[in-house]
């Protein structure tokens, strides 16, 4: 293994190359790091060159003065422009978990040629409505908050998330506007793309709110097939924690050859 920094727009983005063979790059999602992803990284430098990082904020990458969109899509950007620099053997696959899937394929958007193919897990969704309404927003901040007080357990570690409920709330519902636009940089990628996305996003509870956010997950993707047959899509039984509770089936999907194109795989 491999370690570096990177230091752009005034954060510090902490850099991890391990394996052999075809380069891949894989961008960690909104309260996610390249600790908590260290199974699937680990399965995938079996057969790959594989680079990990953290996004501002996360991990072991410093604080920000601000989390937007724009500003983690920096991130993904100087890491890759860094890669340019270190001439690996070929353009990398771009793999992003949930928020990590939208950068790519704004990254893959913006840069055309850059990157292989995309491989994008449980996110990048054209979802048809937006998730976070004005009746379910106290629900959202309420768990959010939960979620912040759960990590201050994790400070100091390679493992925390400095960002508050509410700027993970405010990004959340940033991202709600971004996807609703998300079918115009598909369009604008030339590249093969796969999708590995869980059955069950919202959890399997039986609740209507679970039931809904479920539905509509799935007709996004349903939504984007429709318009880009050749996308490649996999679906797993298993909520949105899929990357971390099955990593072996996600490396093997993504060490498989493409099958045909608008493959549905359950």
């Amino acid at each position: 293994m491999r370690h570096f920094t990177i230091h752009h727009d005034g954060v510090t983005i902490p850099v991890s190359r391990g394996g052999q063979g075809r380069p891949l790059v894989l961008c960690p999602g909104l309260n996610s790091t390249q600790a908590g992803l260290h199974e699937l990284a680990g399965l995938l430098r079996r057969d790959h060159d594989v680079v990990t990082f953290d996004l501002r904020g996360h991990g072991l990458a410093s604080a920000a003065g601000r989390y937007s969109f724009e500003a983690f899509l920096g991130d993904l950007a100087a890491v890759m422009t860094e890669l340019e620099r270190l001439h690996l053997d070929a353009p990398p696959v771009l793999v992003g978990y949930s928020l990590g899937a939208d950068l790519a394929v704004h990254y893959a958007s913006r840069h055309p040629g850059t990157v292989a193919e995309l491989v994008l897990i449980d996110g990048a969704n054209p979802v048809p409505e937006p998730f976070i309404t004005e009746a379910v927003l106290p629900q959202f901040r309420a768990m959010w908050e939960g979620l912040a007080a759960q990590q201050e357990a994790e400070r100091g570690t390679a493992r925390q998330v400095l960002l508050t409920s509410q700027e993970i709330l405010d990004l959340n519902l940033e991202i709600d506007v971004i996807r609703s636009g998300i079918l115009d940089r598909y369009r604008k990628i030339d590249r093969p793309i796969r999708m590995i996305m869980s059955t069950s996003m919202a959890g399997d509870s039986g609740e209507e709110h679970a039931q809904r956010f479920n539905r509509n997950w799935r007709a996004g993707v349903d939504r984007l097939v429709r318009e880009q047959p050749h996308i490649t899509t996999s679906w797993l039984d298993a909520d949105h924690q899929l990357v971390f509770t099955h990593a072996p089936e996600i490396a093997r999907i993504i060490r498989d050859a493409r099958g045909p194109a608008g493959r549905t795989a359950s």
